[in-house]
């Protein structure tokens, strides 16, 4: 399950970029929300059953999987989301991990008619674009990897609903533009390197900064703030930084070059999720 992933202690360690307000945010979100539902509404019963890149899950699975996620991001954004939890969970006992949790929900709940998982999710996500929308976008909320602000919340959606829909689209052979929108994930995975290296067990040696082009050959720079010499930069594809963080493709199979004390360690744990 791809998770929230910061807090603002990992805010501590890098400014914030000046065109990531909570309004540029919820539109991403939107506009990835559109661009998943266009393709959705295409499909026929057997693209709904085909296999998606999720190992195991149909194009259906991975639909019903973005519908629960979704419903804990409201309940979460609601004050309610251990509540939510709990219902989505009751009677599947403990999960090894996450991923594991993931599947078990999804498992329940699958076989429904792909008219109605459809329909559960347009709905849930519209609903959870409006609580976003109406909460102030530094109010700490909870999720599963603890606390984090409905701002990174719906940074995370953003990030989950796009890698989820390439996961369905690629398979299918219909595969989404990526959008600039993707400097959100992007900046996710940059601002919450911290967290992954405190995950790991590892302290970064000093503040990085991406270098990226974006899908329109655009600059997506990302440094540390007070001009503060990063001790690590990591040039190339943002989309391909993207896919690294979201474990979609190896940093080797990618034209990404890490600079500095922790290059490699910086590609092998970036990441946008839990």
């Amino acid at each position: 399950m791809d998770a929230a992933d910061t807090d603002d202690t990992a805010e501590t360690s890098a400014a914030a970029a000046t065109d990531d307000t909570s309004e540029t945010t919820a539109a991403a979100l939107a506009e990835q929300q559109e661009a998943l539902t266009d393709l959705l509404v295409a499909l026929d019963a057997a693209d709904w059953a085909h296999p998606s890149r999720c190992e195991g899950w149909s194009v259906a699975d991975v639909v019903l999987h973005l519908a629960q996620t979704d419903e804990m991001a409201l309940a979460s954004v609601e004050g309610r989301f251990a509540e939510e939890v709990d219902g989505l969970t009751a009677g599947l006992g403990q999960a090894a991990d996450v991923d594991e949790g993931a599947d078990l929900m999804v498992a329940r709940e699958r076989g429904g008619p792909p008219a109605a998982i459809l329909e559960r999710w347009r709905s849930g996500a519209a609903a959870l674009r409006r609580a976003l929308d109406a909460v102030d976008p530094h109010t700490r909320v909870t999720w599963v990897a603890g606390e984090l602000s409905a701002r990174t919340l719906a940074t995370t959606r953003l990030a989950e609903t796009w890698i989820h829909g390439d996961d369905i689209a690629l398979p299918l052979g219909r595969p989404l533009p990526p959008g600039d929108r993707l400097r959100h994930v992007a900046r996710l995975a940059w601002r919450t390197l911290p967290y992954a290296f405190a995950r790991a067990g590892r302290t970064l040696a000093g503040p990085v900064a991406f270098s990226l082009r974006g899908p329109g050959g655009e600059p997506w720079e990302l440094a540390p703030e007070g001009g503060t010499d990063p001790a690590t930069v990591v040039r190339g594809d943002g989309v391909e930084l993207c896919l690294v963080a979201a474990r979609r493709v190896e940093p080797a199979d990618t034209g990404l070059v890490a600079e500095g004390r922790d290059g490699a360690a910086v590609l092998e744990l970036v990441r946008t999720y839990a």
